[in-house]
């Protein structure tokens, strides 16, 4: 008995062996030189210079399986200080390679050099990446495709072909230039002269029929679209003429099919759909436009489009115009939202080790005499806030360094966890908690612990989406409601059963969001607002998850060319 025992332990352990090799096997590493250089790009009937990635716009898609290693060698051949963030890739083991610039990594200086490397773990579906240095996101960025690995399938039907879709936005000046001019001047930055489908505008727009992106399909074939709003500043509603999508996954986690006429994605989200080329064959357009929830700020106005062909149609006609929701249509946007569950149950965490309550604010800062650089309302300067503190990045040296180094004055680690004052959050604000409080401020949290954070949104100058986006993880949305969260009531309406998962969630207008996860993967990691205008104001904190036990745990040394500040 005791030789059957050995003899069985042996044929198992070479079975883990051979499994853990084959797996090994399959996966693969992907190597990529990426050259950040200007480009002359026509848009607008304007020339304008753009930065971009091996001259490419958008840049290039990075296709990988789940699993598989990437390694990008970044050389910076423009003007700027830049750095890349793989957005929604959780980095486990690997925080220097997550990318925003003073957070895990100084930036790339002109001329400088960069390799990026970390591996894809247990994630599949549609990501992307982008600069994560100032607004430099507008035009540097593409999408990261990352399929099952060999011998797994979707869990849908495979679709005949598949495309990316990208929405942007565009400027008549240089994205940085608009940037400058809002941050001397204390007011909102212009807003976009258009957005764009996979970098064109669109023929709406003057001078761009010609290079309207056109999505090749045949009768009859179910296709799947790759939705990723690279959009700096600006949630947009998406649909296409007399076609119907069904939603089968968002943020690089699938969801239970649901079919909708309209998407709505902010900033910072991937939304994937198929859809049946099943109409009279013929072209049909496709179509975004803004959704705007904050009341009285401007917005662009504007509608860009690509066009569906079906191939051997004879229609020469312009195409037909989805009917889109209208720009401030907040019961719309909820409604889609509200339509995600996960395939996957019972993995929300139940217990609860840090509850945290985080009111998102925009606001004002009071300036004592007017000046060419108070130009927001009042002789004011625009800023934002998470619990009223407008968070500061430091310029010496990134955080997850100085952490690493244990280098003192980069930071401190009093970021409060609820509110310093609690008042009528969604109700009329007092002014006098209209002004935070600037600081570069992290909240440690322990590894392996169960977080729940509420996100409230306030009426600190008006309402708005904000698009949350947490580096480092995806965590379960259990509950969004209007008005102040309850937190006696409001809890028992939680979904703990199906939650969808995301890496960037809105917060309803005038309401709250919640959100739980477990704080598994050590680093240093930013959560902020994915409205470019709104991080620079100081929406954003930082979580500092501290190392566990074992070496799976442990966080490796920076890389021997890691940028210097």
């Amino acid at each position: 008995m005791e030789l059957h025992n050995k003899k069985c332990g042996l044929f198992i352990g070479l079975f883990v062996f051979l499994a853990f090799t084959a797996c090994l096997a399959s996966a693969a590493t992907h190597h990529h030189n990426f050259v950040i250089q200007p480009k002359s790009e026509r848009r607008l009937c304007n020339n304008q210079v753009i930065m971009t990635v091996n001259g490419q716009f958008p840049g290039p898609t990075l296709e990988v399986r789940n699993g598989d290693t990437l390694v990008i060698k970044v050389t910076n051949a423009g003007k700027y200080n830049i750095s890349l963030h793989w957005h929604g890739i959780r980095q486990m083991r690997t925080p220097w390679a997550d990318g925003p610039e003073y957070v895990t990594q100084c930036p790339i200086r002109p001329g400088g050099i960069y390799t990026y490397r970390f591996t894809i773990e247990d994630q599949e579906g549609t990501l992307w990446w982008h600069a994560h240095s100032k607004w430099l996101r507008a035009t540097v960025y593409g999408a990261l495709v990352i399929y099952p690995k060999l011998g797994s399938s979707y869990p849908f039907p495979k679709p005949s072909k598949e495309f990316p879709l990208i929405l942007g936005e565009w400027w008549n000046r240089d994205p940085m230039q608009v940037l400058r001019q809002a941050m001397v001047t204390g007011a909102a930055p212009n807003v976009s002269d258009a957005y764009t489908i996979n970098a064109q505008p669109g023929d709406l727009y003057a001078c761009s029929s010609q290079d309207t992106s056109i999505f090749p399909v045949k009768s009859g074939e179910t296709f799947l679209l790759r939705i990723i709003n690279a959009a700096l500043n600006q949630q947009l509603f998406f649909a296409i003429a007399n076609h119907q999508m069904t939603v089968v996954e968002a943020d690089a986690a699938y969801t239970k099919p649901f079919t909708t006429n309209v998407v709505m994605i902010g900033p910072g989200q991937t939304t994937n759909v198929l859809v049946t080329a099943n109409q009279p064959p013929g072209r049909y357009y496709m179509a975004a436009t803004a959704y705007a929830s904050a009341p009285g700020v401007a917005f662009d106005n504007t509608t860009t489009t690509a066009i569906l062909e079906y191939r051997r149609s004879r229609s020469s006609s312009r195409p037909v115009l989805p009917q889109l929701p209208v720009w401030n249509d907040t019961n719309t946007a909820n409604a889609f939202t509200a339509r995600f569950r996960s395939i996957y149950r019972g993995k929300v965490p139940l217990r609860i080790d840090e509850n945290l309550f985080f009111t998102i604010n925009l606001g004002q800062i009071n300036c004592s005499r007017p000046s060419f650089r108070c130009q927001a309302p009042n002789n004011t300067r625009f800023t934002a806030s998470m619990n009223n503190v407008s968070f500061m990045l430091p310029t010496r040296n990134s955080i997850l360094q100085a952490m690493y180094q244990n280098t003192p004055g980069v930071f401190t680690t009093d970021f409060p966890p609820v509110p310093p004052v609690q008042f009528d959050y969604t109700g009329n604000v007092s002014r006098g908690l209209w002004t935070p409080v600037p600081g570069t401020k992290v909240y440690r949290l322990k590894f392996g612990s169960h977080v729940q954070i509420i996100l409230q949104n306030t009426n600190i100058v008006t309402v708005e989406d904000h698009p949350m986006h947490l580096h480092g993880y995806h965590f379960f949305v259990v509950g969004t409601g209007k008005g102040n969260f309850n937190p006696t009531t409001d809890p028992a309406r939680f979904n703990l059963v199906d939650p969808p998962a995301r890496n960037t969630v809105g917060t309803t207008p005038g309401g709250w969001v919640a959100i739980r996860f477990v704080a598994d993967n050590p680093g240093v990691w930013l959560m902020h607002c994915h409205l470019d205008v709104h991080i620079g104001w100081g929406l954003a904190m930082v979580f500092l998850v501290e190392n566990g036990v074992g070496q799976l745990q442990s966080l490796e040394s920076p890389p021997l060319d890691l940028p210097q500040c």
